[in-house]
């Protein structure tokens, strides 16, 4: 009686660490036409968590064979990336940033996009688009779009662009430049996987 319990013990533990989604592959977008964000790193963390495809789970970033740790303010906005788009070099899909209360890791919203964070690194061009929760009741803040963003939260945009350029002294990131939801979406677009 005790070795089937054991077996069955097994059996579950097994079943249970195949059943483990994929991130990666969950669509872009909702059967609604919602855009889907997966967050990573929940705001206020300063540990940097990312998403390893292959072990399919949330995991430490590592530099050097450290943890990356922000030596800076903990992170403003919940980071994470949108499903089913290209893997870049470095191992990622497209990132976003979700403006809202803290998120925990793993979590799958449903977002409007309100800009696009340009960044240079490296001399290298990065966008990270940022969104606002599609639901109402979740948002803090009112934008849906750029022009609402800029004229009701502009200091929402220099507190980003000011946290990307200092959050990695090793990293020598440059601000870019803000774009518009239109030029956002068509990122996503360029981005998805067909």
């Amino acid at each position: 009686m005790h070795l089937l319990k054991s077996l069955c013990l097994l059996l579950l533990a097994v079943l249970l660490y195949a059943c483990k989604t994929d991130y990666t592959a969950l669509p872009t977008y909702t059967p609604t036409k919602q855009l889907q964000a997966v967050i990573e790193t929940p705001a206020g963390n300063n540990h940097k968590l990312v998403y390893n495809q292959e072990k399919q789970e949330f995991v430490r970033d590592q530099d050097a064979g450290l943890d990356r740790v922000v030596p800076f303010l903990p992170y403003p906005a919940n980071l994470g990336f949108i499903p089913s788009t290209e893997i870049n070099k470095s191992g990622k899909g497209l990132e976003i940033l979700v403006l809202s209360e803290r998120l925990e890791t793993g979590a799958v919203v449903e977002v409007v996009p309100v800009g696009l964070l340009q960044l240079e690194t490296a001399g290298e061009l990065q966008h990270i688009v940022v969104a606002v929760p599609a639901r109402p009741s979740e948002r803090q803040i009112q934008a849906t779009n750029y022009a609402s963003l800029s004229a009701d939260y502009s200091g929402v945009k220099t507190i980003l662009a000011t946290w990307f350029t200092h959050s990695s002294p090793g990293a020598s990131t440059k601000f870019v430049g803000w774009r518009d939801e239109r030029f956002a979406d068509k990122e996503i677009q360029r981005w998805m996987k067909l």
